[in-house]
């Protein structure tokens, strides 16, 4: 019997043994040799040539864009993800499920085909197109149809990571807090937001990752104008077509790091709230 138990134990390591290295394996083709080609190709030319490309003012003017944008949409995003989460889980009422359907719509719409109901919403032979150029107002091609289509795309990963934590935690601490005297916002800030804090920044970890590369739906709507509306992913693409390949992938270089730390961020922000 104890043989039996021993040969078991023996094939179900061998097995774990297995997967654990299949996993190592694939990560490290899948994930690490196409990261470390890309600064590969980016350093072929030297350090020097590496930095000029990075300096370069179009490039310059992309990477700025990129992270004006994250600035821009992640906290709108934060706001707007808290009140549709508390709103979802503290109250009861009529089309509270469709709510929390639309919540997810983005998720599932393809980001070309968002870009393209913008568009067609917002241009000039859109929907409301005519009427905002009578008013002097023009959103598509410029920065703001950029904001629009990244608030749209990045809209549900703060309330998908607050929704379940609230519906979880239950409301009794709160009206505690309120049974004692305090105020809403008193409330809010002293009882709700630090036991939903990690959940708001993990949210907004994903919210800045899926910003910074986001391609398709910014590619329909800005024009891809070179040191005007080029965010990072579209620069890279237009440095490639343009067989600018060192350049291509110093600038996608620099989307790589914003990736790795980001990662980083977000696997230090799970290992704080599994030890809190």
């Amino acid at each position: 019997m104890q043989t039996g138990t021993a040969d078991m134990q023996t094939t179900r390591s061998r097995a774990e043994l297995a997967l654990i290295g299949t996993a190592f394996v694939l990560s490290i083709l899948v994930l690490l040799v196409p990261l470390l080609l890309i600064f590969a190709f980016a350093l072929r030319e030297g350090i020097g040539a590496y930095f000029a490309n990075i300096f370069e003012p179009n490039t310059l003017h992309a990477i700025w864009l990129t992270v004006l944008t994250a600035l821009v949409v992640v906290p709108v995003n934060v706001v707007i993800g808290i009140c549709v989460a508390w709103l979802v889980t503290r109250f009861k009422f009529w089309g509270r499920n469709l709510l929390v359907t639309l919540i997810e719509l983005p998720a599932s719409v393809s980001p070309i085909v968002a870009g393209v109901v913008y568009l067609f919403l917002y241009g000039g032979q859109g929907l409301l197109g005519p009427t905002l150029q009578g008013a002097g107002i023009q959103l598509m091609f410029t920065v703001w149809a950029i904001f629009l289509v990244s608030l749209f795309v990045t809209a549900p990963f703060v309330a998908r990571e607050l929704i379940p934590l609230m519906q979880q935690q239950g409301s009794e601490d709160e009206e505690a807090a309120l049974s004692l005297g305090a105020s809403g916002w008193q409330m809010f800030w002293h009882v709700t937001l630090p036991n939903i804090r990690w959940a708001i920044l993990y949210g907004a970890v994903l919210t800045n990752a899926r910003v910074m590369g986001e391609f398709g739906a910014v590619s329909v709507v800005s024009g891809a104008i070179r040191g005007q509306t080029n965010t990072l992913p579209l620069q890279v693409s237009q440095l490639f077509n343009d067989f600018n390949v060192t350049g291509a992938f110093a600038a996608a270089s620099t989307l790589a790091l914003i990736a790795v730390l980001t990662l980083v961020l977000k696997a230090a922000l799970e290992a704080r709230v599994w030890r809190s």
